[in-house]
């Protein structure tokens, strides 16, 4: 396949490479260029089949599946992806080790996810022992008497949560938890509610801190076709056709209201109605289930002691976020870093929003947390400040596996960019066809490429910078007018956005879905294999009720209407209730 890299020249600069190899082997090439010397640059290359990119994360997926044994498997994957890579088996494994692991933990952004993620865990460790998750549980009895109720309290607060994915897959999965154990909702159905509202909700929220990335990248394609269309513009037109995000939130509502299920989540349903809330031999990825972060006999178990830290945890969060973004656009010498709250208006609030560091606001929101939680418990007599240390340390300990899990899931996600596997799914699939058609196309390959990677951002960061001069191109050429133009150009900005989601929904090796496992105290594998055929629906009604008739002139908004009736009409019809 093609190689595109770059050769250094003695004189410091460098110079842009451009080779086409075939077959499976090594080639040697000599690089001649302006400003290199007569001799030019040796440069030793080895090309394997495009193919063969794919395979370390189908190989990881299959054996997950398989094995529901989530950490061989992920290992797996990232020697396979090793061996290929650097073309010996031994150097290989040497490599996952020494280069994909050490590589993903320092990545700063990682390090921050898996810090804020560790913290969380201690500060419901604390929130356990003090009694505050009990007294919340006893507090919500009492409006969530009945399995539909605490699935829709669930559901809702996962809508709540809107401004980033991570703060609430976290908070909403550790604060329901006990609350859906009590009603005996099984594990596998918690995880499917947090993971089907965190990255939804999170993508079109409009404030939230996907909108600036996903607006940086509509920006820079607009500029490389020469439009003058606004990216925040594009973005907000773009929600009515970002069918995946919406009809899945849905769907989870359905399921979560009816209390009707089908597949794998309807015999995970019915074994937690007998009162197992995780199958035999599951292994949770957070275990907070251990008697030593139970609540101590004798003592007060007040809701508001689990409630403020959440609370602040959002609040300092939200806060950060703000104040980091108007710190940043300041900095830049952008206006709205220093305007007036009522003179920036709605798109100014949403780029100060979303100009902010997200992931330094979650790391002081959690810790905010931690230390309400502790000072609140001190304060009152409940727990020592050894005590409380003592429970926070477990709680971190709690996520060990989920921290592990997170780390191969992102080597497998390096290992994929080195073999270029998105690329060669996103050639693949490319072809000629009717315009009205590309966006379908485009669903098609984003779910895919973000399903085999695992990532939702780093597909858009691939197919957005493809997908708009694709569109534009595609319906010039077959003589489509301006109207007509522009509406094949928001089906396709969407539908990267919609596909990255599904696939990121659906893969075992994405963050989000291992986070979703850990906040549910869910086995991975479980939550996997009972998501999966809802995703899939979804992902079905999506084509056929959203990007095919809007091929075909059904407006954005109808589409979505009848997904959404297609949506309840599944579940009331192939779904069953639980209580059979």
């Amino acid at each position: 396949g093609r190689v595109v890299g770059t050769a250094e020249v003695p004189s410091g600069g460098a110079v842009d490479v451009e080779v086409t190899l075939r077959g499976f082997r090594r080639h040697a090439l000599v690089v001649r260029a302006p400003g290199l010397d007569d001799r030019g640059v040796d440069v030793l290359l080895r090309s394997v089949p495009g193919w063969f990119s794919l395979a370390p994360p189908l190989l990881a997926i299959a054996l997950a599946l398989a094995l529901r044994q989530v950490v061989p498997a992920l290992l797996a994957g990232v020697w396979l992806g090793g061996w290929i890579a650097f073309g010996n088996p031994l150097v290989g494994f040497l490599r996952t080790l020494d280069h994909y692991v050490v590589k993903a933990l320092s990545d700063p952004d990682h390090v921050s996810i898996v810090v804020f993620s560790l913290l969380l865990g201690g500060m419901v460790g604390v929130l356990s022992r003090s009694g505050g998750t009990q007294g919340m549980v006893d507090a919500l009895a009492a409006r969530a008497t009945t399995s539909s109720r605490g699935q829709t309290v669930t559901w809702l607060l996962g809508v709540a949560v809107f401004f980033d994915d991570y703060a609430n897959t976290l908070v909403v999965g550790n604060t329901m938890r006990p609350v859906t154990d009590r009603l005996r909702i099984s594990r596998e159905k918690l995880a499917y509610i947090v993971d089907s509202t965190s990255a939804p909700v999170a993508a079109i929220g409009i404030l939230s801190t996907w909108i600036g990335y996903e607006v940086s990248l509509i920006a820079d394609a607009l500029s490389k076709v020469g439009s003058s269309l606004d990216a925040y513009g594009v973005f907000l037109e773009a929600i009515e056709y970002n069918f995946y995000p919406i009809l899945a939130l849905v769907f989870g509502f359905a399921v979560a209201w009816s209390r009707r299920d089908f597949g794998p989540m309807l015999a995970a349903e019915r074994r937690a109605l007998s009162g197992k809330l995780l199958r035999d031999g599951a292994v949770p990825l957070a275990d907070f289930d251990n008697e030593s972060l139970g609540p101590i006999e004798g003592r007060p178990r007040r809701w508001w002691n689990a409630v403020v830290p959440v609370v602040s945890v959002l609040t300092v969060t939200f806060l950060a976020q703000w104040l980091s973004g108007r710190a940043a656009l300041a900095a830049a010498g952008d206006p709205l870093g220093s305007s007036g709250l009522l003179a920036l208006g709605f798109r100014g609030v949403g780029t100060v929003f979303t100009s902010g560091d997200s992931f330094r606001s979650l790391l002081y929101g959690a810790a905010t947390g931690c230390a309400a939680a502790i000072v609140l418990a001190r304060a009152q007599g409940i727990l020592t400040v050894a005590e409380g240390l003592d429970a926070w340390a477990k709680g971190l300990k709690s996520m060990v596996l989920a921290f592990v899990i997170l780390t191969l899931a992102w080597s497998i996600a390096e290992v994929c960019a080195d073999l270029q596997a998105s690329g060669y799914v996103a050639a693949a699939l490319s072809g000629v066809l009717d315009p009205r058609l590309l966006p379908m196309l485009v669903f098609a390959i984003a779910s895919m490429i973000s399903f085999a990677t695992g990532t939702s951002w780093a597909t858009m960061g691939i197919l957005v910078p493809l997908a708009v001069p694709a569109a534009f191109g595609v319906a010039h050429a077959a003589g489509f007018g301006p109207e007509a133009t522009h509406r094949i150009f928001m089906g396709a900005v969407a539908a990267v956005l919609s596909g990255a989601i599904f696939g990121d929904h659906c893969s075992p090796i994405s963050d989000t879905t291992v986070m979703s496992s850990m906040s549910s105290g869910c086995d991975h594998v479980d939550h996997v294999r009972t998501q999966l055929p809802y995703a899939l629906t979804v992902a079905a009604i999506v084509l056929l009720c959203g990007y095919l008739p809007e091929a075909f002139g059904l407006s954005p908004w109808g589409c979505l209407a009848l997904g959404a009736a297609a949506s309840i009409l599944v579940v009331r019809f192939v779904g069953r209730p639980v209580a059979a």
